[in-house]
C-alpha cells in the first residue's frame, strides 16, 4: 500500500488520530519530567494543546489540506499551554503555514512542511536546548525531506519520520546532561513521537491499542467551559449572559429542505445569542450549548432545523452565588468600565495567593500553575478582562512564560510580559510597578526587581530519583533555591528549616514564608520560632498562600 497525495480529510484524520494517541500516553509522558516534582507537567500540556487543535480540525473537515492545517494550527495556538505546548503549537504553525495554498499534498511537499514547522519552531525559543521537542523534531524532518528525495510514497515518508523521531528521543540523554542524571528521555519529544505514531497508524489504516472510542463530550467539554466563562471571569451581578442553555436537535428533511443546515452558518447565527457557544454535528443531530439571555430565542431557531430531543436551560447567576465563594476562579476581578492605561495580568496558585497579588495591585489572576499551566487563550481572555492600553504579565513560572509572550503575539493591546519564573519573583516586580511613569520604565524596573528576590520552595518527590548530587526517596520533602534542589528530608519541618539556613545570611533583611494548604498552624509557628531564634535581625511577613503542591514558598530580600 502506497499514498502519492494526501487531502485534507485525509490529514484531518491523521490529527485526531494522533491526539488520540497523545491523551492516551499523557501520564506516561508526565513520568518522564526531569526533576522528582511536578515541575511543568509536560504530558498534560501537551495533551490539551494537541486536543485543542484536533477538536478546531474535526469542526472544520474538507478536502483541502491548507484549510485543514490552518484550523490545527488556529486551534493548537490558541490551546497552547506550557513550553512543551507552544512549542508544538508552532511546529505546526509552520507546517500550516507552507501547505496553506495547497489543496493536497505529495510526499515532498509533505516532508517540506515538516522542516518548515521546526524552523518556524527554532525562531520562537529564545534559547533553543538541544536534546529537547525541538531535537526530536528537527531531526525526524531532516529524514522526511532525505526519504522524499527517493520516494513519492508518503507513507514511506511518515515512517521514516517516526523512525527518526524515536532514535532522535533515545539519543536525547546524551544532548541533555540532567536527563541522562535522571534516566530518563525528554518528555516533550517522547509527546510528539505519539503524535507521530497516531499519524502514521492513520495513514497505514492501523488501530493503535486503548485509543479513545471519540474526543471528549459535549458535557465534558460545557463542563471547562463553565469553570473558566461563569465561575471565574466574574462577580455574579457582572453575568451578562444568564441562562445556561443546551439543546439537541434531530434534523428533519422537510426543514432541512427550506433551510439547509450548515455547521459555520448555524454556529455564527447563534453566537449573536450569547457567549461561550460551543456547536457539535453530525448527520443526524446538533448539540448546541450557549450562555444567553434569551433560551427561548435559541431554542426557536434550532426548531427551524428539526425537533428537539433535548432542552435544559439554567440559571447560572442563582448557581454562581451559591459556588462562587468556595471555588478558585481562573481569573478574579472584574472588567473595568472604562479602558484603562496599566493593566496587571498574573498567574497563581492558591487562594490565598491569588488574594495577595490583587490586594498590591494585580487586575487579573489566572488559575494556574504545577498541574494546570493556563493556555495561551486563557491568557489572552485575562488580558481583554483588564480592559487597558498596556498590560503587564507575570507567569511567575518557567513553564508558562512561553505562553504569555505567544498571547502577547496574538492580541492588540500592548503587551509586556516580565518573565518571573517564581511567586516571589512575581510579588518583587509587581511591587516595583509605578502607574505614574512610562510603560518602558516600568519594564526595566520590573526586570530589574526579578533580581533583588532569592526564591525558595518546598515540596515533596513523586518518586525515587538521583539528582543534583542527592538521592532522593519518593514523598521525601525537598528543598528548592532557584530551581535546584539543594535539601532533602523525611520530615517537613526540618526540610524547611534546613532550606532557610543555607538562604538565609547576615544581608537578609526580609523573609516571606508562604504557606500551603498542607500545613498547620503549629508547623507555621515552630518555623517562625526557628527564624526568630537563629535570625533574629530577619524581618518575618507570613502569608496564607492556600496553594497546593508547595508546603512552603519562602521570599528574601
Amino acid at each position: 500500500m502506497s499514498i502519492t497525495s494526501l487531502d485534507g480529510k485525509r490529514f484531518a484524520e491523521m490529527v485526531i488520530q494522533g491526539a488520540n494517541n497523545l491523551a492516551v500516553n499523557a501520564k506516561m509522558v508526565d513520568a518522564l519530567n526531569v526533576f522528582p516534582v511536578p515541575d511543568g507537567d509536560t504530558g498534560t500540556n501537551m495533551n490539551l494543546s494537541m486536543t485543542s487543535g484536533a477538536k478546531e480540525v474535526k469542526n472544520n473537515v474538507q478536502e483541502h489540506i491548507g484549510k485543514v492545517g490552518a484550523a490545527l494550527s488556529k486551534g493548537l495556538l490558541m490551546g497552547a499551554r506550557g513550553n512543551s505546548g507552544v512549542i508544538l503549537s508552532q511546529l505546526f504553525r509552520g507546517f500550516s503555514k507552507a501547505i496553506e495554498a495547497k489543496s493536497s499534498l505529495t510526499a515532498k511537499e509533505f516532508a517540506q512542511a515538516f522542516e518548515a514547522g521546526v524552523e518556524t519552531a527554532y525562531k520562537a525559543v529564545m534559547k533553543p536546548v538541544e536534546g529537547t521537542i525541538l531535537t526530536v523534531a528537527k531531526e525526524a524532518a531532516k529524514k522526511g525531506v532525505q526519504t522524499a528525495q527517493k520516494s513519492d510514497d508518503i507513507i514511506a515518508v511518515m515512517e521514516e519520520v517516526l523512525k527518526e523521531a524515536k532514535a532522535s528521543l533515545k539519543r536525547t540523554p546524551d544532548l541533555l546532561p540532567v536527563l541522562k542524571e535522571v534516566g530518563v528521555v525528554d518528555s516533550g519529544g517522547q509527546g510528539l513521537v505519539c503524535v507521530y505514531e497516531g499519524f502514521l497508524a492513520q495513514l497505514k489504516g492501523e488501530e493503535l491499542p486503548n485509543l479513545p472510542a471519540e474526543m471528549p463530550s459535549l458535557d465534558e467539554m460545557v463542563n471547562a467551559e463553565h469553570h473558566k466563562s461563569v465561575q471565574g471571569f466574574m462577580n455574579t451581578e457582572d453575568i451578562v449572559y444568564g441562562y445556561c442553555t443546551e439543546i439537541m436537535v434531530r434534523f428533519e428533511k422537510e426543514k432541512t429542505d427550506k433551510y439547509p443546515f450548515n455547521e459555520t452558518t448555524f454556529r455564527n447565527d447563534l453566537s449573536k445569542y450569547g457567549d461561550s457557544l460551543l456547536v457539535i454535528s453530525d448527520d443526524e443531530v446538533a448539540k448546541v450549548h450557549i450562555h444567553s439571555e434569551q433560551p427561548g430565542e435559541v431554542i426557536s431557531y434550532g426548531q427551524r432545523y428539526g425537533s428537539l430531543i433535548k432542552i435544559k436551560v439554567e440559571n447560572m447567576r442563582q448557581q454562581h452565588s451559591e459556588i462562587v465563594g468556595t471555588q478558585t476562579p481562573l481569573v478574579s476581578d472584574k472588567q473595568p468600565k472604562e479602558q484603562q492605561e496599566y493593566g496587571i495580568v498574573t498567574v497563581s496558585m492558591g487562594s490565598g495567593i491569588a488574594e495577595l497579588f490583587k490586594s498590591i495591585g494585580a487586575h487579573a489572576v489566572i488559575e494556574g500553575g504545577q498541574t494546570m499551566n493556563p493556555s495561551t487563550e486563557d491568557i489572552v481572555k485575562a488580558v481583554k478582562q483588564v480592559n487597558a492600553k498596556k498590560v503587564f504579565i507575570l507567569p511567575n513560572n518557567k513553564n508558562i512564560i512561553m505562553a504569555a509572550q505567544q498571547a502577547a503575539d496574538v492580541t492588540d493591546e500592548e503587551i509586556h510580559v516580565i518573565p518571573s519564573k517564581t511567586v516571589p519573583q512575581g510579588l518583587a516586580a509587581l511591587l516595583a510597578f509605578n502607574p505614574s511613569t512610562d510603560a518602558k520604565s516600568n519594564e526595566a524596573a520590573m526586570n530589574d526587581a526579578l533580581g533583588h528576590v532569592k526564591s525558595g520552595q518546598i515540596t515533596f518527590a513523586v518518586r525515587d530519583t538521583q539528582i543534583d548530587g542527592l538521592d532522593i526517596e519518593k514523598d521525601d520533602f525537598m528543598g528548592i533555591s532557584e530551581g535546584k534542589i539543594i535539601v532533602k528530608n523525611k520530615d517537613k519541618g526540618k526540610a524547611a528549616e534546613e532550606l532557610l539556613a543555607q538562604m538565609l545570611n547576615s544581608e537578609s533583611e526580609i523573609l516571606t514564608i508562604i504557606y500551603g494548604e498542607d500545613v498547620t498552624e503549629e508547623e507555621v509557628n515552630n518555623l517562625t520560632q526557628f527564624v526568630e531564634e537563629n535570625y533574629g535581625d530577619v524581618e518575618i511577613e507570613l502569608h496564607n498562600g492556600k496553594q497546593p503542591l508547595y508546603s512552603y514558598i519562602f521570599s528574601i530580600e
